[in-house]
């Protein structure tokens, strides 16, 4: 069963890694994922939060104090002054997301053509479970190695923070691992490029009507 907590409190907040970064005091939103996940949210920046630790890591509460750690070293502090509101709630085994036709379709051609993403790719699965919901397509490179294939209509920033957490999970499993991303969809916005990027994941710009042996020019691997 999936758990979240809830915590809305008066806080500061550091984070101790490759860099470093303070939060000052203020009312902010704490939510803990039954992944383990930890992230700091304020009023506004839509669903991004300010500041989070992504699993595997441990959080050990303190009197006022949260420390998160990953298995990297670093550290996310959080100094509670004041608590608002402290809260869990049972949310459920997701059913994941549910793809419309065309996004359907794509993963059914990808799957049947794996080598437009590279002579020698093999497709391993459709629709790879996970505990968080399938991954599109598992597929191998011409090396053997696993790569984890998410596939949008228009691809933008959570489809690759979709992509990020199905990676964390796949990476754990030592009959997979090392196993990287490939972000694939019609139109990729430029956000979603940066943030792939910086996390070391590939972009595949699809052409449907390519895809269908209509026209295969406009099929662009970045």
């Amino acid at each position: 069963m999936s758990t979240v907590r809830l915590v809305i409190a008066r806080c500061s907040v550091d984070y101790a890694g490759r860099l470093s970064a303070h939060l000052p005091s203020a009312t902010r939103l704490l939510l803990l994922k039954a992944d383990g996940s930890v992230s700091v949210h304020a009023d506004d920046r839509a669903y991004k939060p300010l500041n989070w630790m992504s699993p595997p890591c441990v959080l050990k509460e303190a009197e006022g104090v949260w420390t998160v750690e990953n298995k990297a070293g670093e550290k996310l502090i959080i100094t509670l002054e004041e608590v608002l509101h402290d809260s869990s709630h049972e949310l459920g085994v997701d059913p994941g997301l549910i793809k419309d036709g065309v996004e359907a379709h794509l993963q059914e051609l990808l799957a049947d053509r794996m080598e437009v993403l590279g002579e020698g790719w093999s497709l391993v699965r459709r629709e790879y479970p996970t505990a968080i919901g399938p991954v599109d397509i598992l597929c191998r490179d011409a090396s053997g190695a696993t790569v984890a294939v998410e596939i949008k209509r228009r691809g933008e920033i959570d489809g690759v923070e979709q992509l990020t957490r199905y990676l964390e999970l796949l990476n754990r499993d030592p009959l997979l691992a090392p196993v990287r991303g490939v972000f694939a969809a019609q139109e990729i916005k430029p956000q979603a490029r940066v943030l792939a990027a910086d996390r070391g994941i590939g972009c595949v710009v699809l052409d449907y009507d390519g895809l269908r042996g209509i026209d295969d020019d406009k099929l662009r691997l970045f």
